[in-house]
């Protein structure tokens, strides 16, 4: 006996006809459904972590003032971890802390006296504020998290339909809900989507701690 097919932009589509009890001539539900998936989408890369959507980017810093900001990764969504390399010939792996804008702005208020970076902090959606000022050309390496390739009739399955299909399920399930005004249904999937939500993130960041990965939150920096 075969199991159930693997989640995929096509079935869930179709899924979301049978959970919300709408037919093929719900022509106003039908226009919406990709939306619902774009949403729910956006939702999950706001709100989870887990190691598939860890990236990582290598790079130099550029000493002096100019090198105060580092530049995020295009598909950048939420923070990671920042290590830069010290010592001789770099090898030493030292991760840097991360704290609030105003923390390091008060820590190394004068952008013109460079030292090794100890702190950095989310300075705007394209770029971390780094302190102090890179006193010479460090080799980093950023982790981060980003949204998987968005789902469409061209890409039909990505990290979250392989590894966190209910969460994605219950999160289309809570746009469609809201769409259609039906608070009842919101709540039934909310619960769903918060206890997906959980084992996600739990199964992630165990990941992480066993990769020796102390990856800080940037709501408990200081």
């Amino acid at each position: 006996m075969s199991g159930p097919s693997a989640l995929t932009y096509t079935n869930l589509l179709t899924d979301l006809d049978a959970y919300c009890e709408r037919g093929s001539s719900d022509a106003a539900f039908q226009t919406q459904k990709p939306r619902f998936v774009m949403l729910a989408e956006q939702r999950i890369a706001a709100e989870a972590k887990g190691l598939g959507m860890l990236e990582s980017v290598q790079d130099v810093m550029i000493p002096g003032v100019n090198g105060s900001s580092l530049t995020k990764p295009a598909e950048w969504r939420q923070h990671g971890a920042l290590f830069i390399g010290t010592g001789t010939g770099y090898h030493a792996r030292v991760q840097l802390k991360l704290r609030s804008y105003s923390y390091c702005r008060s820590y190394a208020p004068d952008e013109t006296v460079t030292d090794q970076p100890v702190y950095y902090a989310d300075w705007d959606w394209r770029h971390y504020l780094i302190v102090p000022s890179p006193d010479l050309a460090y080799p980093y390496e950023l982790l981060y998290f980003r949204r998987p390739a968005p789902l469409s009739d061209s890409n039909t399955t990505n990290w979250t339909t392989q590894y966190a299909p209910q969460l994605l399920t219950f999160a289309c399930l809570l746009e469609a809900s809201a769409w259609a005004k039906n608070p009842e249904m919101i709540q039934q999937w909310q619960t769903g989507y918060d206890r997906a939500l959980k084992q996600v993130e739990f199964e992630g960041r165990k990941r992480l701690k066993d990769l020796g990965v102390d990856v800080e939150d940037a709501s408990n920096a200081q």
